[in-house]
């Protein structure tokens, strides 16, 4: 009787545990105001569905007045809700990599691509740091570093230095500063191989590059997790486009650092 007493002890245990470890924090007022502003682009409010960015943003703790960098943005689809989440107090510094020199004549304007929410009356409190991803730094130390379905994209850069990489990420953020990580998850055990062809990347490569830079993981969310996606197809595929298994890593930097 005392083992099946204690058995089912345990079990209830887990099963409060598993049920604490997806629970998601309600968004806040602010997150909530920033989603359902109404001068965020119907194209970008037509992709709330799939992205889940209250969520996504009450996961990250990100707060008004906080000072936030945000690297590699695309099209500013996540910079105008952190503008607007941490309002004028805070202040969004959007991280556009400089043209590589060996870029093809194909290769994007980033700069261009962020200028019409940097230009945006609407986003005041947002800047660009344009810079070499050899050299990530920011004008103030940061409350939080975001990255959204880009940190594959640095595995197929030459040359690119990874643990060099987040160890910049660790110097720009204040002691108990966030690091988050969120992007498309590739096959278990696929390390960084299909980041060029696939646009994915195994989250326990991510995980084992950022910890070496001295982060603590301290929590992570399968808010996106898909496991009807066999992680086999390009991101753009139309078949799984907006669908893909997504991963979201929260690192922390330590609050006492030697």
């Amino acid at each position: 009787m005392k083992i099946i007493t204690q058995s089912l002890l345990m079990s209830a245990m887990f099963f409060a545990g598993a049920q604490h470890a997806v629970s998601a924090a309600a968004p806040s007022a602010p997150i909530a105001a920033a989603v359902a502003d109404p001068a965020r682009p119907l194209a970008d409010r037509e992709r709330d569905a799939n992205r889940k960015p209250a969520e996504t943003l009450a996961f990250s703790g990100v707060k008004p007045g906080d000072q936030v960098g945000e690297l590699l943005p695309g099209g500013g689809y996540f910079t105008r809700l952190l503008s607007k989440t941490v309002g004028p107090e805070g202040k969004v510094y959007v991280f556009v990599p400089t043209r590589p020199a060996n870029a093809s004549p194909d290769f994007p304007d980033l700069v261009a691509r962020i200028q019409p929410v940097v230009t945006d009356p609407e986003y005041a409190n947002v800047s660009t740091v344009v810079a070499p991803l050899s050299k990530v730094s920011f004008p103030v130390p940061l409350d939080l570093v975001w990255t959204s379905q880009n940190y594959h994209d640095l595995h197929y850069i030459p040359g690119m230095d990874m643990l060099a990489f987040a160890g910049q990420v660790f110097s720009a953020l204040k002691p108990g500063g966030i690091f988050l990580v969120l992007d498309h998850a590739a096959a278990p055990g696929s390390a960084d191989r299909d980041a060029a062809t696939l646009h994915r990347i195994d989250p326990e490569t991510v995980k084992k590059e950022v910890l070496a830079a001295g982060f603590r993981l301290i929590a992570s969310s399968d808010l996106l997790h898909n496991p009807g996606d066999p992680h086999t197809a390009k991101v753009f595929d139309p078949l799984i486009r907006g669908k893909t298994d997504q991963f979201i890593l929260k690192f922390q930097k330590p609050a006492a650092t030697p």
